[in-house]
């Protein structure tokens, strides 16, 4: 194995997973309003999101596959709709709620089972991800001896990484966030994730505006 190219590929996936998205906000959001329970199932399912988004890259970048970028583009305005109304209904129930957002464990328990879609469906909100894994694994696909055995590595260490990070951003907010505290992140967190369904349309349209015809 070559252990500098793999150091060089975790370092690189670190800083790109703790940045700031869609669906870092989306996990803010679910640690500071419903506890690390509800946080540690949206993680799941956005980990599901990305070993099906990794997969199907893997199949592309094997020959397998082609890029059909009109489809990619009608998904990911079905995505951007879905991200829109996700953070729209964030910020209509924590603008009407009281200052307190106290929770009772059985609302908690309640609203778990839709945590993990919800974390898969943004997740999976941008298929054009799939493009950014074809151009990005080849990099680093030399870090094993054969293609096969390359993806498995760096898609372990990717969805190890993702989980890592993403919870330990979760830990952050549970522990050092009040009551008061964690509304205002939730607020923050809707407006992000409307401010990414906004650009992201737009820029969805123009790529659609700007594909020639056959």
């Amino acid at each position: 194995m070559n252990y500098t190219l793999l150091l060089a590929y975790t370092t690189t996936i670190t800083l790109l997973i703790a940045t700031p998205g869609p669906v870092v906000a989306l996990v803010l959001n679910a640690a500071s309003k419903q506890g690390l329970r509800t946080a540690f199932l949206t993680i799941i399912g956005t980990n599901l999101a990305s070993l099906l988004l990794i997969g199907v890259a893997a199949i592309i970048i094997s020959g397998l596959l082609t890029i059909n970028i009109m489809l990619f583009n009608i998904i990911s305005i079905m995505g951007c709709i879905y991200i829109g109304w996700l953070a729209t209904n964030t910020l209509l129930t924590d603008l009407r709620s009281p200052r307190s957002m106290i929770k009772e464990d059985a609302d908690t328990f309640k609203k778990e089972p839709s945590s993990l879609l919800s974390g898969f469906l943004v997740g999976i909100a941008n298929p054009k991800d799939i493009i950014f894994f074809v151009a990005f694994f080849p990099q680093f696909i030399n870090v094993a001896p054969n293609f096969s055995y390359g993806i498995i590595i760096l898609t372990l260490v990717w969805i190890v990484f993702d989980f890592l990070i993403l919870f330990g951003y979760s830990l952050l907010i549970n522990k050092f966030m009040c009551n008061i505290e964690s509304r205002y992140v939730s607020i923050a967190s809707g407006v992000f994730l409307l401010s990414v369904a906004t650009l992201g349309m737009l820029y969805v349209i123009r790529d659609i505006i700007n594909i020639k015809p056959i």
